[in-house]
């Protein structure tokens, strides 16, 4: 990483802490000052010119005055926390496209690529069992046709459209409303979900940073995330005014297909879905419903058929061994019995070819 680069990240994590700066504020400074650092410094006067209120300067001053940069990038690697930002090629282009994108994301694991197919997940916390039923169904379906599916790692919906992902060998992805480190994972039943969420393959992604409390105010913002994300939103089930019709809006907003699973008309839990069909969501009982409006069947099968294959005897051996669970360095030398420069060599140059990938902790499993 240049030290331009590392420089632009610092000072979009400085601003990320400043709460009065959000996407469209942080789009005015960087397109008011040359460099990030420069719109960091700016003096009062030019925050003014800017058209940034009082309270917001006061704000702004007095906070960079506290933030501490290279504490704060301590702090993330101590956390093993990448940043992403719109600058960088990895952020995920469907996000970049919706109004307002976050300008920085924080995540732990790795990031969905723009060649996976994304689909949102979200549903009532007070779930009924046949909410539960059907999630889990449609969702394991969906995984298993190569889908990586998005959701907020709340209880209820959110955490059984996870669940059922992971049983598919499958890769998940969850957006929070908070800062992403360990100890602040919310809500707190779920964290052992989120860190088998990142040792599988997938990750949590915030725009928060750390230290960020989970404030009610953040998770309907956080919503725009997990639609943006994605090319379509499920709606499991969801009362009248329920948080995840928010999303289902953000989709449409985002001019994204929203699905929704059709309820007994008696039932509360699924009269925000219902209505969702009689706006013109597009009903589903079953996973193909969604393949189909997608056109993902065949898109899938194309991925499908895009086999890893060996370009060396190493390769051969150590491709025997890799699947989508991940596998350590150590165990892949227990199995192939080759010596350990030879194993971390090659996995180095699979891992540059796009055939592998590397989870951390020397842990890696296939691409695709």
């Amino acid at each position: 990483m240049s030290n331009q680069n590392q420089n632009n990240i610092k000072y979009c994590i400085g601003f990320s802490k400043i709460p009065c700066i959000g996407p469209a504020k942080f789009s005015k400074l960087k397109k008011a000052f040359p460099s990030l650092e420069l719109a960091w410094n700016a003096p009062m006067t030019q925050l003014e010119q800017l058209g940034f209120s009082q309270k917001n300067i006061a704000e702004i001053i007095r906070l960079r005055q506290e933030i501490n940069l290279d504490k704060e990038l301590e702090k993330l690697a101590k956390e093993n926390i990448s940043v992403v930002t719109t600058e960088d090629e990895e952020y995920p282009s469907l996000l970049k496209e919706i109004y307002s994108p976050p300008f920085i994301l924080f995540y732990r694991g790795t990031l969905p690529t723009d060649d996976e197919f994304l689909l949102a997940v979200v549903g009532s916390r007070k779930f009924t069992n046949y909410g539960k039923q059907i999630t889990y169904s449609v969702v394991y379906e969906l995984a298993q046709n190569k889908l990586v599916i998005v959701s907020g790692l709340a209880l209820g919906i959110d955490g059984i459209a996870h669940e059922a992902t992971l049983d598919a060998n499958a890769k998940t992805v969850a957006i929070l409303g908070c800062g992403i480190e360990k100890s602040n994972i919310y809500p707190v039943h779920n964290r052992m979900l989120g860190e088998k969420i990142i040792d599988c393959g997938g990750s949590i992604i915030s725009e928060h940073p750390i230290g960020t409390p989970p404030y009610k105010a953040s998770f309907p913002r956080r919503n725009r995330v997990i639609s943006g994300l994605s090319l379509g939103t499920l709606v499991v089930e969801a009362a009248e005014k329920s948080g995840a019709l928010i999303t289902a809006r953000h989709a449409l907003e985002q001019n994204r297909e929203v699905f929704a699973v059709p309820g007994p008309i008696t039932s509360e839990s699924s009269k925000g879905t219902n209505n969702l069909i009689k706006m013109g969501a597009k009903p589903v009982t079953e996973a193909s419903d969604i393949l189909d409006t997608l056109n993902l069947k065949q898109a899938v099968e194309f991925s499908a058929t895009k086999e890893i294959t060996a370009d060396t005897a190493e390769e051969a051996k150590l491709l025997d061994h890799l699947k989508q669970e991940p596998i350590h360095v150590d165990d892949l030398g227990r199995l192939t019995n080759l010596p350990a420069s030879t194993i971390n060599a090659t996995l180095t140059l699979m891992e540059m070819k796009g055939k592998v990938r590397h989870l951390g902790a020397m842990k890696y499993i296939l691409a695709r």
